[in-house]
């Protein structure tokens, strides 16, 4: 990549927004939820509720970010997001009604979805066509690396500052880093610099052709349903997971191996995303990529199902399963961009980032509640084999779109 090619800037900044939106927003919440049981006493059931709100809050954002971008711009949007977010965190540190909880549940879902994966594709979409897939991988790696930095951080400053002393810093920094980041360099696009895309030909009628697609047009696409289905089949089984990662492996390893194996499936995350960026050939079929990294998190869940009998087995399962954690949210947008017109991909991503998001606020809960039917191993077993139902089901979609897609190619053939 060309040192004067301003692209590499772009990709450093959404990996930075990445970090800050997943760290907080993403992997934030279940330790919000822990400090606001500890000061508050109020029921788990509340508290998870709140959780649930924070990600459903998000929806409505997801589903409008083209025309919140059209109309105000990406960076004043991120900006603002990142605003919300700092100021929903710092109320869930100072709350004393439940109401209040909601209330401010609701200001940080609504603002972590603007650093978040329909974000980052829109932020790097203006300057990466051919390389995209690539560029995407170093981006959404700053999901990952968030969640290593953060998960940790949160832990150790609300133990030493307190919750609400350590929201207000967290808050200042990453109001500062965000706003500066929105201003400097998100803001910037190929033509104001007199460059172009990477090898992309810019054709005037992409330009100014606008979007179209809704859900309503899109809900007859087999494209478009069998594509939501399975990123939303994907990412509710391994949100449901990751929220009980740690309390199904306790019992069988001790807590400090459990964290090492938590740490090593974000490490197969950063992995898995990388080399799927840089070796899937730019005419790859990328619903075929994306089941077999889905058939790799399902091959690692059923070893994890006998994590009783054998426990050793434990880090085969962990960096299998973790391997595709990045890739359930890289590729979907990447099969899109594939499959859809460009004046479309923007509005596609959104609704698919949005309809996944809206299934997976519900993944916790329910796989609460079937950890809680069953006690000692069945827990596990039952859990990681839920999962790998749900990933097989998500295989299933993205295949029946493979063969939707060569049907509507075959068609076309013919007509012309």
């Amino acid at each position: 990549m060309n040192q004067s090619f301003f692209g590499g800037k772009v990709v450093a900044a959404a990996f930075v927004t990445a970090l800050f939106g997943w760290g907080i927003g993403f992997y934030g919440p279940p330790i919000f939820l822990y400090s606001v049981i500890q000061r508050t006493g109020w029921s788990v059931q509340l508290c998870s509720a709140a959780v649930t709100v924070h990600f459903l809050a998000g929806t409505l954002v997801v589903v409008n970010l083209p025309r919140l971008y059209k109309r105000f711009g990406i960076p004043r949007i991120t900006a603002l997001g990142s605003l919300l977010l700092c100021v929903g965190v710092y109320g869930w540190s100072i709350v004393r009604e439940p109401s209040e909880l909601f209330i401010a549940a609701t200001l940080s879902g609504l603002g972590w979805v603007t650093l978040g994966a329909a974000a980052i594709n829109a932020i790097i979409a203006p300057w990466f066509v051919t390389k995209r897939p690539a560029a995407l991988a170093m981006a959404y790696n700053g999901a990952s690396i968030g969640g290593v930095i953060f998960s940790s951080a949160w832990v150790y400053l609300i133990n030493h500052l307190g919750f609400s002393q350590t929201a207000l810093l967290i808050g200042v920094l990453t109001i500062t880093i965000i706003g500066l980041l929105s201003l400097r360099v998100i803001g910037v696009l190929p033509e104001h610099l007199g460059q172009r895309a990477d090898g992309a030909e810019i054709r005037p009628a992409e330009l100014v052709t606008p979007s179209t697609a809704s859900m309503k047009s899109l809900s007859n696409n087999p494209q478009f349903v069998t594509l939501a289905a399975g990123m939303s089949l994907g990412l509710f089984a391994q949100i449901g997971l990751i929220a009980h990662m740690f309390l199904l492996l306790v019992p069988q390893l001790t807590e400090q191996q459990a964290g090492l194996a938590m740490g090593l499936a974000t490490a197969s995350a950063i992995a898995g995303r990388v080399l799927v960026g840089w070796l899937m050939p730019v005419n790859a079929n990328r619903r075929t990529v994306a089941c077999i990294s889905y058939g790799g998190q399902l091959a690692g869940c059923l070893i994890m199902t006998g994590l009783h009998t054998y426990p050793a087995l434990v880090w085969i399962g962990i960096v299998m399963f973790g391997a595709g954690i990045g890739n359930a949210t890289s590729l979907p947008p990447l099969i899109a961009q594939a499959e859809f017109p460009k004046h479309q991909t923007q509005r596609v991503i959104a609704l698919i980032v949005a309809t996944s998001q809206g299934c997976y606020a519900f993944a916790p809960a329910l796989f609460g509640t079937l950890k809680s039917l069953t006690t000692g191993p069945n827990s596990a077993m039952l859990l990681f084999g839920f999962a790998a139902i749900l990933q097989t089901v998500a295989i299933l979609a993205f295949t029946l779109g493979n063969n939707s897609t060569r049907r509507k190619s075959m068609v076309q053939r013919a007509e012309n």
